[in-house]
């Protein structure tokens, strides 16, 4: 493929692309598989993350922020996954990417803290969008503060190594307390749903059923680790047709009954019926 068909096909997919306070996929990237970059920048995942942090090791920190950049330079976009807060290869992360053309934003390994996030977007020049990904027991109780840190854009969950801090099970029960404190700090803190862990594997049913879990619980949006997972967790994520076909049909009622509260049910219905309708528009989901 020629670089001026790269760039038309980059072009389109990003007029269409979610935006990333309502991305339900992120799919995460080493950074050193360069390779996969434009394929990964125009598969169906929402927002492509690329990984300097657990995917790369220490050896290769450099090559890795060498490779994302010349793509940026190209024309590429993508968030990066940055070291954690007091690392060294944080701070060379830092001055790697501020003012790097094509950098999305950045999501911060292992954020336990405010501090750590007003550190990262004031390194980064005070308007790059931060990504806490919160990955430990004193992370998850430090939840509301890190959603109100100045900068803060959306939380994220960092699944796997939150379950070799605890030794929690990768069980819906066990997984029920960590997430439902991302949703309510992001609720207190004025911020998009969170972003949920990983599915680790190519099981399609288990990749359903683990979204599904995050959905009940208001996660509005996953990790994703290859480039078949987006189009399953974007499916997911988004209000079935059913659903939105309800939606509109109760708003239409409501309005033709002059849009009273006839009981307390209907604040809630309402409430409902509104946010499918939004996010209908948002992912084009056709209720027919």
């Amino acid at each position: 493929m020629t670089d001026d068909e790269i760039t038309t096909l980059r072009a389109t997919r990003e007029s269409t692309r979610v935006a990333p306070a309502h991305a339900r996929s992120w799919l995460l990237l080493s950074a050193l598989r360069r390779d996969d970059f434009d394929a990964a920048q125009l598969c169906r995942a929402d927002q492509l993350v690329l990984d300097c942090e657990d995917a790369v090791d220490d050896s290769r920190k450099d090559e890795a922020r060498r490779g994302v950049l010349d793509w940026f330079a190209g024309g590429g976009r993508a968030w990066v996954r940055v070291n954690e807060r007091g690392s060294d290869a944080w701070g060379d992360d830092m001055r790697a990417l501020r003012d790097a053309e094509g950098l999305c934003g950045v999501m911060l390994a292992k954020t336990e803290s405010p501090d750590q996030v007003v550190d990262t977007v004031q390194r980064l020049g005070g308007d790059v969008p931060v990504i806490p990904l919160v990955e430990s027991a004193l992370g998850i109780e430090e939840a509301v503060g890190i959603a109100t840190a100045p900068g803060a854009f959306r939380l994220a969950f960092g699944s796997g190594d939150y379950r070799r801090d605890t030794g929690a099970a990768n069980e819906p029960l066990a997984m029920a307390y960590p997430r439902s404190r991302l949703v309510v700090a992001s609720r207190i803190g004025g911020l998009s749903g969170p972003i949920d862990g990983p599915t680790v594997g190519s099981s399609h049913p288990l990749l359903r059923e683990q979204s599904g879990d995050a959905v009940a619980l208001g996660m509005t949006g996953r990790i994703c680790l290859d480039l078949e997972q987006p189009a399953v967790v974007n499916e997911v994520l988004s209000p079935a047709p059913a659903d939105v076909a309800w939606a509109l049909d109760f708003l239409v009622e409501f309005e033709a009954a002059g849009s009273v509260i006839r009981d307390g049910s209907d604040k809630p219905r309402l409430a409902r019926a509104r946010l499918i309708e939004e996010r209908s528009k948002l992912y084009r989901v056709n209720p027919s």
